[in-house]
């Protein structure tokens, strides 16, 4: 078994890192040739359709982040278009330098849930930034070489490398496919429970405080639209726009005190609520992406690495060369105590569930030839027994006779031996003994499923 277990922990934790040293060289595109293996060690055997693969053959999938796009464009009423709009024409301006850029939007961001413009608008870019792996840093004197198809195959690795070495799903460490990908496999338009998508809720909102037609929504729309004409109107060889940049910048900073101050009670401030709510959980979204996206790779090397020193941890030499080099107190105690824990393991006596235990322990009693002395009268047989008994010092016991080995063993057991029959000795060692047995039984069960848990 153990032969078995090493080489397939040796094949997967090979594909795995395969795949990564890899990474460099692959051609866009091109399937890895061993994700076949890491599929079939953590998610078991998988075949491909093959009705309609003939059709596809000459063609690529075109991904694009258009439907996340195109839920955008639905809550683009009112200010938040006039938003989405300016935060669309400073991304894209090629005159203000970065560092203008920078202040200008943090001027214009002094009431953040009203500048949905620019939430959305870098929700959209987010998105197009997984599309074509951009997201994925590189160092600065590199190429990009990450794909999206590279992506798609880390996060489906992840699926099964958390189970592997946690114990629990991947949703549990915040690593499930929609803590990658989720923007884009439109989760904002869905919900696992009776509340309302984000989206949707937010298109709620949105579309009953423009619907009120308020006037200082008109004017940050006005301010909107003011600041978007002016940069529109900026060209390369402008001098000293700052200050007129700046004006316009902090017209748009007062209509947003000013709408915010409108909607600070009902029935508005239901809404203006819902808003923050609702922008907070797309900033969550987008950040916990971005976290997972841009570490994806260093994450699994790191959990392969692990599956290989454990893999190595079999052979004898090179364990305790790492229990010695090993300056991590964990990883030392896991290597010191591997030879141990390895001879605890017993498929016999691996159970799914606690009221699977005394139906193992009776099986395993059973083809062990389990009790082997049942008649207690039989007081040779239950003397044999005595001797066979791990807790019974039986030294020099082939000097007495069987009456008095039934009665030094039960001295050594704790049992009571005065007043008594030689029978009824007998009769409560055998139980004793017996119990024994099963109690050992219990005991290695306990150890395999303690060798076999991770922790």
């Amino acid at each position: 078994m153990y032969s078995t277990q090493g080489q397939t922990h040796r094949q997967f934790t090979y594909s795995i890192r395969q795949r990564h040293r890899g990474r460099q060289t692959r051609r866009p595109g091109r399937l890895w040739c061993n994700d076949w293996s890491v599929r079939q060690r953590v998610r078991g055997i998988t075949m491909t359709v093959n009705k309609g693969l003939l059709s596809l053959v000459e063609n690529e999938p075109n991904f694009s982040n258009q439907a996340l796009e195109n839920a955008v464009a639905t809550l683009k009423v009112g200010w938040v278009n006039k938003s989405f709009e300016l935060d669309s024409v400073i991304a894209s301006n090629s005159v203000l330098t970065t560092s203008q850029k920078n202040d200008l939007i943090d001027d214009i961001n002094n009431i953040s849930y009203l500048n949905l413009g620019r939430v959305l608008g870098d929700l959209v870019r987010h998105s197009a930034s997984i599309i074509d792996a951009t997201i994925v840093p590189v160092p600065a004197d590199e190429t990009q070489t990450e794909t999206f198809l590279g992506i798609l195959q880390n996060v489906q690795t992840i699926q099964g490398l958390v189970p592997e070495l946690y114990g629990v799903s991947a949703s549990d460490k915040a690593r499930a496919v929609n803590d990658h990908l989720g923007t884009l496999n439109n989760i904002f338009l869905t919900t696992d429970d009776s509340s309302a998508p984000v989206f949707t809720s937010l298109s709620e909102s949105i579309n009953f405080i423009v619907n009120a037609d308020l006037a200082t929504e008109t004017a940050l729309e006005t301010a909107y639209d003011n600041l978007k004409n002016f940069i529109n109107g900026v060209v390369a060889d402008s001098t000293d726009f700052q200050e007129t940049l700046d004006n316009f910048a902090t017209a748009v900073a007062t209509a947003h005190t000013n709408f915010n101050n409108a909607l600070a009670s009902e029935p508005y401030l239901t809404h203006r609520n819902n808003l923050i709510s609702q922008r907070e959980k797309i900033n969550v979204q987008v950040a916990l992406e971005n976290s997972n996206l841009s570490g994806l790779a260093d994450f699994i090397e790191t959990l392969s690495n692990n599956i290989s020193y454990s893999a190595l941890a079999e052979d004898d030499t090179l364990r305790l060369l790492m229990s010695r080099v090993a300056q991590n107190k964990q990883w030392q105690t896991y290597f010191e105590n591997y030879e141990n824990e390895k001879e605890n393991l017993n498929p016999i006596y691996t159970t799914n569930t606690d009221s699977d235990k005394s139906a193992i322990i009776d099986q395993v009693l059973a083809d062990s030839g389990l009790p082997d002395v049942t008649d207690a009268t039989d007081l040779a047989a239950v003397a044999a027994k005595a001797q066979r008994d791990t807790r019974i010092d039986t030294a020099n016991y082939d000097r007495y006779t069987v009456e008095q080995q039934i009665t030094k063993s039960c001295e050594q057991l704790g049992i009571t031996t005065a007043n008594r029959t030689i029978t009824a000795l007998s009769g409560t060692m055998l139980r004793n003994m017996n119990q024994h047995d099963r109690d050992e039984i219990a005991r290695r069960l306990d150890l395999n499923e303690s060798a076999n848990t991770l922790s």
